[in-house]
């Protein structure tokens, strides 16, 4: 199969790696535009392509674009592209966000050209992080049928795997991504804090609890989450829980919710296990129903 020629609108992280793996994987890239002419430039430097100030002009000579704007200006350039006339029929149009579906390209499927969302399932903190995190990936993938065959193998170039979802799916979708990522940041905020109680800055904590979340995200990985769980609601020891809730007094109303919230989330997560009896279960969110500020 023939690779198409692309366009990048948007220099930023994600559409930055995925124009240096495409050209890797031997797709031509024809322009790059961005809001920041020096972002496209820097792109278009690395890539050996044109820079253009408009993205209009940059997807002129594309088969497939790739619209890797922020979320929030995805429609409105969009629409801007199909305004001028920048949209033809077979064109395959792409945007990366995880929150909404492929409709969100505005004026696309108007011009005759066709529309789809391609997701990566991933956090990328720089250009060349996303590069290395990209491969092997989970994609997911939502838009018009025929697109599917041309989405389907850019994931396959990619190294990645991938998974189709209803345009209606997508927030549920993105929700459960963020909880697994962002929330997770936050927790490792919320548990570095607790250490600075005791006299640890949040660099010296986080470094005594790397090791025990690599641990713990390996043991996802070896036997999943429900299997993975250790610790004293999987023990059924409520003992230990009250003795947490004791000191949670001198925290804020804030964390101790939060403590407790996700105890009683954690809960049902043992009973699953088999780790606990549902006569235990039901001591344990007790526990934490009395323990809620």
């Amino acid at each position: 199969m023939s690779r198409p020629a692309i366009a990048i609108v948007g220099a930023g992280k994600v559409g930055s790696a995925l124009g240096i793996l495409l050209q890797s994987k031997g797709y031509s890239v024809v322009g790059v535009a961005s809001r920041t002419p020096a972002s496209a430039e820097k792109l278009a430097e690395r890539l050996n392509c044109p820079a253009f100030s408009l993205p209009l002009e940059a997807v002129a000579a594309a088969e497939l674009v790739f619209i890797t704007t922020p979320d929030r200006a995805i429609g409105q350039v969009a629409a801007d592209i199909a305004a001028g006339g920048g949209f033809k029929p077979g064109q395959i149009v792409v945007h990366t966000s995880g929150a909404h579906p492929s409709s969100i390209l505005r004026g696309v499927r108007e011009a005759g050209a066709l529309a789809v969302s391609i997701h990566p399932l991933q956090s990328f903190a720089g250009v060349e992080t996303a590069i290395e995190n990209l491969p092997g990936s989970y994609f997911a993938l939502e838009g018009d049928e025929r697109a599917m065959e041309t989405a389907w193998q850019v994931i396959q170039d990619l190294g990645g795997r991938g998974f189709s979802l209803a345009a209606g799916a997508k927030p549920l979708y993105h929700a459960a991504a963020c909880i697994a990522s962002n929330y997770l940041v936050a927790i490792m905020h919320f548990a570095t804090g607790l250490y600075g109680r005791f006299g640890l800055d949040r660099k010296e904590a986080f470094q005594a609890l790397l090791p025990l979340v690599e641990g713990t995200v390996n043991n996802i990985g070896r036997v999943g989450p429900v299997a993975a769980l250790t610790g004293p609601v999987a023990r059924g020891d409520g003992a230990t829980l009250e003795d947490h809730l004791a000191a949670f007094k001198d925290a804020g109303g804030l964390e101790t919710d939060l403590y407790c919230r996700l105890g009683r989330y954690t809960v049902d997560v043992a009973l699953e296990q088999g780790s606990i009896s549902s006569e235990q279960a039901a001591e344990l969110k007790q526990i934490f129903e009395e323990g809620l500020p």
